[in-house]
């Protein structure tokens, strides 16, 4: 119990990453119907940043805002010279103009900051842990990763649901020519919703940089884990992204502990040490094909 109990909170902490991370791609590709693979670049460039920052102005919260602002403006400039250009092309257009951002950035970032893993320190005030049973300590950082996701999402809920940019931002995923059509700067609304993904990216780089090792291509892998939390949550919608992102998280991280224990008790060590993570990988995309063979178009899709 004392192991599922730890495995559920960081199951539900790399769900509060990967919203960060999927809920500006959701309304990139809801929105902009812009595929963009580039995304977690974002992720891992806010988390070079945020090293950066903290280095430089001597602690993790100076890092977090400086490197969540960058990001935000780097993903904007990519935009303005990059990917406007690619917004009524095809989406294998899109797919192979975006891979090579990702690997041209994985290389840029390899030249300036090198290829030895970076790391960063948890700030002082949410260094310690605290028991949660008898028997059983757990980080207060982690938890604190846990209040931003919750904290990002529901802003992002009043800002997507009551505000004049969010009615215009479920309008343009709703029917864009329209929007264009009756007088709005769509371009100017493509650039928001591009900056705001871009901006939360960055700000789950810098959250995720005390807990993993910041590395060229760490964006990668959560990329793709990003892309199963908008299909299973429905492209377009918050609130879809949200449930979705911790449900992936609770699937992989208890598939990955529990599994692997589980199957000791029909195969051998060595057996079950490769058999184990093997199966657990492939949880979360047969929960993607459950969910789809019910609700092909996701859990919660953006309303029309």
């Amino acid at each position: 119990m004392t192991l599922f109990i730890v495995q559920a909170l960081n199951g539900i902490q790399l769900g509060m990453l990967l919203f960060l991370i999927a809920a500006g791609l959701t309304l990139v590709f809801g929105v902009m119907k812009f595929v963009n693979l580039a995304h977690g670049v974002q992720y891992m460039i806010g988390a070079y940043l945020g090293v950066t920052f903290a280095g430089w102005a001597g602690g993790f919260w100076a890092g977090l805002l400086l490197a969540s602002v960058v990001a935000g403006a780097f993903g904007l400039a990519l935009d303005v010279v990059i990917y406007r250009h690619l917004y009524r092309r095809s989406e294998l257009d899109q797919v192979l103009a975006t891979f090579g951002i990702i690997i041209t950035l994985n290389e840029v970032t390899r030249l300036l900051w090198g290829s030895n893993p970076l790391d960063m320190k948890m700030p002082e005030l949410l260094s310690g842990s605290f028991q949660l049973v008898e028997g059983l300590r757990y980080p207060i950082y982690r938890i604190a990763v846990m209040a931003a996701g919750l904290a990002v999402a529901g802003g992002l809920a009043v800002v997507v649901n009551r505000t004049r940019v969010g009615m215009l931002i479920r309008a343009g995923a709703s029917n864009g020519a329209m929007v264009e059509g009756l007088g709005v700067d769509i371009g100017r609304l493509f650039r928001i919703v591009f900056g705001m993904g871009a901006m939360l990216a960055g700000f789950a780089g810098v959250l995720a940089a005390p807990l993993v090792s910041v590395e060229p291509g760490m964006g990668d892998n959560l990329l793709i884990l990003a892309f199963v939390v908008i299909v299973i949550g429905g492209v377009g919608s918050i609130r879809g992204a949200f449930v979705a992102a911790c449900l992936v998280g609770l699937v992989d991280t208890l598939g990955r502990s529990l599994i692997t224990d589980l199957s000791h008790a029909a195969l051998s060590a060595t057996t079950s040490a490769r058999v184990g993570p093997a199966v657990a990988s492939m949880l979360i995309y047969l929960v993607m094909a459950l969910i789809l063979a019910i609700r092909p178009t996701g859990l919660f899709p953006a309303r029309a």
